[in-house]
């Protein structure tokens, strides 16, 4: 455990995120106040789950089928892809995902889903290494551009990252991921940073690092780090500049839950998981339920 690098107060974490960037015309540049992050596990720490309400502030939410991406940037194989690949294909269809349709909009529209994943592309470093803010917007720009995606509203774009790429803004030291929406060719894109936490288990999968449920710790430990951000996302799409779901202190749903797992049970080979679909075993955090408004695994 590396005490030094992970032992940030969660408070300060997101406050230091709360900064501004100069806007393109044609393509937005990076708003940090809107980009919001999944913090490091800080053992012994306080726990950033709150326990004041989540409310509508009348925002956009993602209605109806959403659509997802992925960008595997770096050195990807198929076997690893596919662990996430599968999570977004059936994640819509557990139990787990029915704590997200007790969100609603002002017309009391409900988020129903499903979710669905509509396509991938490998992205051999096209921008190095270590990435900026910027940068993550502008991979996925480039591949909206490019044709290998369609220009979607209603989707979220994730650009995955392999072990030995860096995100400087802090990934590994503040943060597992993130997700924000910005301007690009004039059209409201959502889209999220996950990175391999391969160096980084203790901070960011704190329950599996030697084995997971898949096989592979770093890829299984960026599995929940998408539940995080993606059930984020479609409940506040475009945080701060178009609020809708966050409690008093700004929180989001995922947010107010980030490393509570609820009832965790043991796979055969000694890891720890507590959902299943689609023929896998994942370890995800819960989601706060705007019902009954606290941390849960599943509802119905």
């Amino acid at each position: 455990m590396k005490f030094l690098a992970f032992a940030i107060a969660l408070t300060v974490t997101l406050a230091a995120t709360l900064t501004t960037v100069d806007a393109s015309p044609v393509t937005a540049r990076f708003n940090r106040a809107t980009k919001r992050v999944h913090a490091l596990h800080v053992p012994g720490g306080t726990s950033i789950k709150a326990s004041a309400p989540i409310l509508y502030h009348g925002g956009p939410l993602m209605l109806g089928k959403v659509k997802t991406y992925a960008i595997f940037y770096g050195q990807w194989v198929s076997s690893s892809e596919k662990i996430l690949s599968d999570f977004l294909q059936g994640i819509s269809k557990s139990t787990y995902f029915n704590i997200e349709k007790t969100y609603h909009d002002g017309a009391n529209r409900f988020v129903s889903g499903p979710v669905v994943f509509a396509g991938h592309v490998n992205d051999h470093y096209s921008k190095g290494k270590s990435l900026s803010d910027q940068n993550i917007q502008d991979i996925v720009e480039a591949h909206i551009t490019a044709g290998s995606f369609p220009s979607d509203t209603n989707a979220v774009y994730f650009v995955f990252t392999s072990p030995d790429v860096q995100e400087t803004s802090g990934f590994c030291t503040q943060y597992c991921g993130w997700h924000n929406s910005g301007k690009i060719h004039g059209r409201d894109i959502k889209y999220s940073f996950i990175g391999n936490p391969k160096s980084c288990l203790a901070g960011c999968s704190p329950n599996n690092q030697r084995i997971s449920p898949n096989g592979n710790p770093g890829v299984d430990a960026m599995v929940s780090v998408t539940a995080h951000e993606l059930m984020e996302a479609m409940s506040d799409p475009d945080p701060l500049t178009r609020n809708a779901w966050s409690d008093a202190s700004g929180q989001e749903n995922a947010d107010k839950c980030a490393y509570q797992y609820g009832h965790i049970l043991t796979a055969k080979n000694g890891s720890k998981y507590n959902v299943a679909f689609g023929g896998r075993q994942y370890l995800i955090q819960q989601n706060w339920d705007a019902k009954t408004q606290r941390c849960e695994t599943s509802a119905h």
